[in-house]
């Protein structure tokens, strides 16, 4: 798709959807040299669930990680084009990043509680935040929104790590939102749990997005159907050298995505020919 079709495309999102949080434009991201991810432009409206979908190496984790600024810590990344947040460009050099990852929260694929105690998990991001508000009340909040207080209520002195796999990333979500993020994102939140696990934080994501706006990284189609508002499908392309170059091929309504696309790619994709 080019540009002017995207942006054609993101204008009427624009209209339909009530508030763009993430504007991207033009976006390619590099490592040193290697552009790793090219000209993606789209929007992520609020109070919504967003899809990446698409191949290995189509750069799907590396777009998320740019919105929190994650990939700050990998030597060589840079970006050209722009990324707003709520129209703040979040590559100002007057942007704190510590402060973009307290707004914009993180869940990664691997459930990784801290090895501390279930209420120190979700006090800890609020502590050293200095938060002066009453940490009991946080820490109930916090894992109601997650769906996991009646589970762990009555053992909240216990080590976080002794929770199964799908508490421990229920436990993750808890801790992400406790420091009141404005985004949750969430790279493969469930490729790592059994299906009753997986079905909880799906239908976790659907009382989430009341109160914040999701953007997920998944490989599993059903699940991108089942969940997201707005799906992107990224693919890649081989390099010169060897390496994989990703690009936005089609981003719509997660409908038209999955059962009128307009790219013959996408239509390959989503119908298992490939991927």
């Amino acid at each position: 798709m080019s540009y002017s079709q995207q942006n054609t495309q993101r204008d009427r999102f624009a209209v339909e959807e009530t508030e763009t949080v993430l504007r991207v434009e033009k976006l390619d991201i590099y490592y040193s040299k290697f552009l790793a991810v090219q000209d993606v432009t789209m929007d992520i409206p609020k109070n919504r669930v967003t899809a990446f979908i698409g191949p290995s190496g189509c750069g799907k984790s590396t777009l998320l990680r740019c919105f929190n600024r994650l990939n700050d810590l990998i030597d060589g990344f840079h970006i050209d084009g722009k990324i707003y947040y709520h129209n703040q460009d979040l590559y100002d050099k007057s942007i704190d990043p510590v402060e973009v990852r307290r707004r914009i929260g993180m869940v990664f694929q691997k459930p990784n509680p801290f090895p501390k105690s279930i209420y120190d998990n979700i006090a800890y991001g609020a502590r050293v935040n200095g938060y002066k508000g009453n940490l009991d009340e946080l820490v109930e909040r916090s894992l109601q929104k997650a769906a996991l207080w009646d589970e762990v209520k009555d053992k909240l002195k216990q080590n976080g790590l002794a929770l199964s796999g799908g508490q421990q990333q229920r436990l993750c979500i808890a801790r992400a939102i406790a420091t009141n993020p404005d985004v949750v994102l969430m790279d493969e939140p469930c490729s790592a749990l059994d299906p009753i696990s997986t079905l909880k934080v799906e239908e976790l994501m659907h009382q989430l997005k009341e109160n914040y706006t999701i953007v997920i990284v998944t490989h599993n189609m059903q699940q991108a159907t089942r969940v997201a508002d707005m799906t992107a499908f990224f693919n890649a392309k081989a390099t010169d050298k060897g390496g994989k170059q990703g690009y936005l091929v089609e981003y719509d309504r997660t409908e038209n995505i999955f059962q009128n696309p307009q790219q013959e790619s996408t239509r390959d994709y989503v119908s298992g020919r490939f991927g």
